[in-house]
């Protein structure tokens, strides 16, 4: 499999050039008899809205195949796979990867499973983010009440979709809507 942090390393500096910030970097994929898909997916956003535009996303794609292309021809290749290259935004119900998400996101629901159980024997674990002090995260938890974990032991983390987090997020920026819905109706027309 592909060095992630290898391929990291490569893709931050083509994120952060366009005004970016690198939410997640990430390689998975299913092998099937004789059948390999793999994605490589990378989530950016807009540190001003958090989010990214169907423009953006077109444009970090674009930067990034052409970066691995230009890498490849030089002969480094970072992923030995056949992949699919996958640019989004984040999400209403994005994943918490970095420290500033906890700290962003206090006071709202998150789902987070741990590399180290919590209380004897939990890994999974659901509740209202309530502290971040340092590297330390508090969580209001729904089963037991507080419960405290180093950001290090987090293996994955995400935002639970409420109507507190809907009225919380930024409006979606619709610039582009219109243009879109004009092509489509174009297209139907021919």
């Amino acid at each position: 499999m592909a060095d992630i942090a290898r391929i990291t390393e490569i893709i931050e500096p083509e994120v952060k050039a366009l005004g970016f910030d690198l939410v997640r970097v990430r390689l998975f994929g299913k092998t099937e008899v004789g059948d390999e898909e793999h994605t490589l997916q990378i989530m950016a956003e807009r540190p001003e809205t958090g989010q990214l535009v169907m423009e953006d996303c077109v444009q970090l794609s674009h930067r990034i195949s052409d970066k691995i292309d230009a890498l490849e021809e030089a002969g480094e290749t970072l992923i030995h796979e056949a992949y699919r290259l996958e640019v989004s935004s984040p999400g209403i119900d994005r994943p918490l990867t970095r420290l500033k998400d906890y700290a962003n996101w206090l006071g709202h629901e998150a789902r987070i499973t741990l590399l180290v159980p919590v209380d004897g024997n939990r890994k999974s674990i659901q509740g209202d983010l309530v502290a971040l002090d340092g590297e330390v995260i508090t969580l209001d938890e729904k089963k037991s009440g507080r419960v405290t974990f180093p950001f290090a032991d987090v293996e994955f983390a995400k935002l639970v979709f409420t109507d507190k987090l809907l009225a919380a997020t930024k409006p979606i920026d619709m610039g582009d809507a219109d243009d879109i819905d004009d092509a489509e109706d174009e297209a139907q027309e021919d």
